[in-house]
């Protein structure tokens, strides 16, 4: 009797309710990450409506993206930090509510100073939410096998998070309001809280350290500095004062911030966190491949409706073959290989697939179609993707202290921002001065302003295509060969 009593404590029958707990815990962070990728782009979709509604200008209306990026990519470090000394469960609920209140003060402007407001604090809850959901998912995650499934569909789901903001904003533009691309994150966020409650658990708080004042307001004052110039190099170009300015004194605050950190007895961001191969490639990948990005969403939406004469609904459908891709290779080959043999031979991969992909669509013209093409390049650059996103944000938070979770989270988000920043205001750049030299250096004609157009796109893309390269010329020589490291805080039992 003794021993059969001593022997049941070993048995595992609570093991299944446990591992169906942890799949729901990820459904909702899942949900949550959507919708703060999505509202990248689908208030993009609803801005022209926005703009005739709310009546306007177009130098104002860069600012309704500018609020969010500026908010989300400045704060995102101390968001994450904060999340490690105040708990990750309770900043992803304040991330969650204070998001959705902030797109219900959005939908319901009466103006464009409204607007602006609830998009900045649209960026800020965001900041809060982003790395809460990260670090909450790699320290429910530690089992090799289960972690690599999971980073697969999470790291599929902010690949393809883009293109679904396209086609919900196509959608509800079209049958509903614009207002609804902003009071749709009342459901998402609605669902995902109830979610939160019943499925979350989070590890307690031990101590709660001083915040590092000098390495946030530094880190922050940096990033805005940098975000805006780069936002106003689009429209003031690259040797204005208003984008010189801010970016080369966000740099020199930045470079203060490193000064800082190294010294401070807690700071806001451990540079062990960031020095760690693995973590420094996966930031490094994650930043560049982001820049590329945009030579897709960006100036392929504009070749789908300028040249195919797309409605908002039919482009955003146009990037669902690309969004099946991105699951398909992030939730199989992404998260099976990843435990096994790490992301060092995968993400180099990816990248050069992807590179592939963006060099088949420099092959458009004025009279190609979709489907011969658009759709080929869509998928391959799909494929490469999702083999990019899921090792990368695994090995982004592999081998982290629980104490850091939140920060190294953070990193991701601040790097994929930092980078489309950056995709941004080079990208448009360089398609800007192919239009102007293409249309001097050819007679005018009917399709002048078309070709034009179109060898700025293929400029893009080749650009895009260049920098997937070097993502994974990078990558190869950052990563380390072999499989990721183990939670160093996990059990023993699941440290295998």
């Amino acid at each position: 009797m003794t021993t059969d009593t001593q022997a049941r404590p070993e048995q595992p029958p609570a093991a299944p309710p446990v591992s169906t707990g942890r799949w729901w815990a990820l459904v909702v962070l899942a949900m949550a990450q959507l919708m703060v990728v999505l509202d990248a782009t689908i208030v993009n979709i609803a801005l022209p409506t926005a703009q005739a509604d709310l009546a306007f200008s177009d130098a104002s209306r860069q600012w309704v993206v500018t609020a969010y990026a500026l908010a989300f990519g400045s704060l995102l470090l101390l968001g994450g930090r904060l999340s490690d000394f105040f708990g990750r469960k309770r900043m992803f609920l304040i991330g969650l509510v204070g998001f959705a209140l902030a797109s219900a003060l959005g939908g319901a402007a009466d103006g464009l100073e409204m607007l602006i407001i609830a998009r900045a604090l649209q960026g800020a809850f965001g900041a809060a939410l982003a790395p809460a959901a990260l670090s909450l998912l790699s320290t429910t995650f530690t089992e090799p096998a289960e972690r690599g499934k999971a980073f697969g569909i999470f790291g599929a789901i902010s690949g393809a998070g883009g293109a679904v903001g396209l086609l919900l904003g196509g959608v509800l533009t079209e049958y509903a309001s614009w207002r609804w691309c902003l009071f749709v994150n009342l459901v998402i966020a609605a669902i995902a809280v109830a979610g939160a409650l019943l499925k979350l658990t989070d590890e307690p708080v031990t101590s709660r350290a001083r915040i590092d004042v000098p390495g946030v307001i530094t880190s922050v004052l940096g990033l805005v500095g940098l975000v805006f110039g780069l936002g106003k190099v689009e429209t003031d170009g690259w040797s204005s004062a208003t984008a010189l300015v801010p970016m080369i004194g966000g740099v020199v605050l930045l470079v203060a911030f490193v000064v800082i950190e190294l010294r401070v007895t807690n700071p806001l961001l451990p540079l062990r966190v960031v020095l760690d191969r693995n973590r420094g490639g996966s930031y490094a990948a994650i930043s560049i491949s982001g820049m590329g990005m945009f030579g897709i969403f960006l100036f392929l939406t504009y070749y789908l409706v300028g040249n195919l004469g797309f409605t908002p609904v039919q482009t955003g459908l146009a990037f669902l073959p690309m969004l099946g891709s991105i699951m398909l290779s992030a939730t199989t080959a992404g998260s099976i290989l990843t435990p096994k043999i790490g992301p060092r031979p995968l993400v180099p991969l990816g990248a050069l697939i992807a590179a592939g992909g963006m060099a088949f669509l420099t092959r458009l013209d004025l009279d190609s179609t979709y489907a011969s093409g658009v759709l080929p390049g869509l998928l391959v650059i799909g494929l490469g993707l999702g083999l990019v996103f899921a090792p990368t944000q695994n090995a982004a938070t592999s081998g982290v202290e629980h104490r850091d979770a939140g920060v190294a989270s953070a990193m991701i988000n601040t790097v994929q921002q930092i980078g489309g920043s950056i995709g941004t205001a080079l990208l448009s750049s360089f398609a800007a001065t192919a239009a102007t030299n293409y249309a001097a250096s050819h007679p005018k004609s009917a399709t002048l302003l078309a070709e034009a157009s179109l060898a700025s796109y293929h400029t893009v893309f080749w650009w895009s295509c260049g920098l997937f390269l070097t993502c994974a010329v990078v990558s190869a020589l950052l990563f380390r060969t072999g499989p990721l490291a183990v939670d160093p805080d996990a059990p023993k039992a699941m440290a295998h």
